[in-house]
């Protein structure tokens, strides 16, 4: 592998100079703030919302940096993931010339976020156990593939991506390989966080939207080399995350053996839940999940799933995705929840 980052950024993006707010001109403590045409008199909030938040949150940063073994370098905050997905496509992506490389069935963004920068979409579908298709993805490969997405665990399968294989791409690759790891807390595999040094091509997505439970504040994280993380904050609007949402993180990362303890919760709901669906006649197949949800192929999917809307149940109908025929997404919820939902998919095949 030959990676040269220089050789991968689009010319506009090295020739652009970013904005400069006024927090970025300033560092350190002051007493009376008129840089930034800000309200003085203060915000009709309890919270002192008037002021412009950190651009580069350092406060939580830090804190994520203790939690995640990451230098906070090596940390972008987006607004979700979606955020850093999109800077992907306009730092290395020419409009019209450059591709990238899907590996379907995938979460939907990737390619949502393709067509709305005009790059071309190269798809190299999963083999049937859900793993990569190696042969496929090297054939793929040109001189404008500037990225590559994995999903893992993947998302709509539940499964994780085989490390061995992931390695080859990123060994192999000139580019930049994407592991989107928003489902990383639920499965067994560890994180490709701690191999940032080892390949400079490596970027990985984590959310704070799913074992965190913060889904409603839309914070997402990029880990990559200083220079890539550099590249991300060249791109970004000037205040990306807003005040109260840093303030909201801070507070919850404080609670991690919470949030330890709701991850074991759902990992054995997870196997209750396979179990009972197990049972199940009309249920033909499980595919073995690493995340907070399950893939499960089953008679008369549509139906059910319309079935399940008139009790109250809201799962994901997946049966017109390519590899994912007949089959709905049911995300683990609570032991009660479950149960509801056992007893309406009995309900329905009786």
């Amino acid at each position: 592998m030959s990676f040269n980052l220089e050789n991968l950024l689009r010319d506009n993006i090295k020739k652009l100079v970013p904005y400069s707010s006024a927090r970025d001109e300033f560092k350190g403590e002051a007493s009376v703030l008129l840089d930034a045409n800000e309200n003085s008199f203060g915000s009709p909030l309890s919270h002192h919302y008037n002021r412009y938040p950190d651009p580069l949150q350092h406060q939580v940063k830090s804190k994520l940096s203790s939690i995640k073994g990451v230098p906070a370098d090596n940390i972008f905050l987006g607004n979700g993931s979606d955020e850093a997905i999109d800077i992907l496509y306009r730092a290395f992506c020419k409009p019209g010339v450059d591709n990238v490389i899907l590996v379907p069935p995938t979460y939907g963004m990737y390619e949502v976020s393709a067509n709305i920068n005009d790059v071309e979409i190269r798809k190299v579908n999963l083999s049937p156990d859900y793993q990569l298709n190696l042969d496929g993805i090297a054939a793929a490969i040109d001189a404008n593939t500037k990225l590559i997405f994995i999903c893992s665990p993947n998302n709509p399968t539940g499964n994780s991506i085989r490390r061995q294989d992931i390695e080859t791409v990123l060994t192999n690759f000139d580019g930049i390989v994407v592991i989107d790891e928003a489902y990383i807390n639920f499965s067994k595999q560890r994180s490709f966080t701690q191999e940032l040094n080892e390949f400079p091509n490596l970027v990985i997505l984590q959310t704070l939207s799913k074992a965190w439970g913060l889904a409603a504040l839309r914070l997402g994280m990029a880990f990559a080399s200083k220079e890539i993380i550099a590249v991300f904050n060249k791109i970004k609007p000037p205040y990306n995350i807003n005040q109260a949402t840093q303030d909201l993180v801070l507070e919850a990362l404080g609670n991690v053996e919470q949030v330890n303890t709701w991850i074991k919760d759902t990992v054995a709901e997870r196997e209750k839940l396979v179990e009972a669906l197990a049972t199940i006649e009309q249920i033909h197949h499980i595919t073995p999940s690493d995340a907070n949800f399950i893939l499960a192929k089953l008679v008369e999917p549509r139906e059910l799933y319309n079935f399940l809307v008139n009790k109250g149940i809201i799962v994901r109908d997946r049966s017109k995705v390519e590899l994912c025929e007949g089959c709905l997404r049911i995300t683990v919820g609570t032991a009660d929840e479950n149960v509801k939902l056992i007893e309406a998919i009995k309900q329905f095949y009786i």
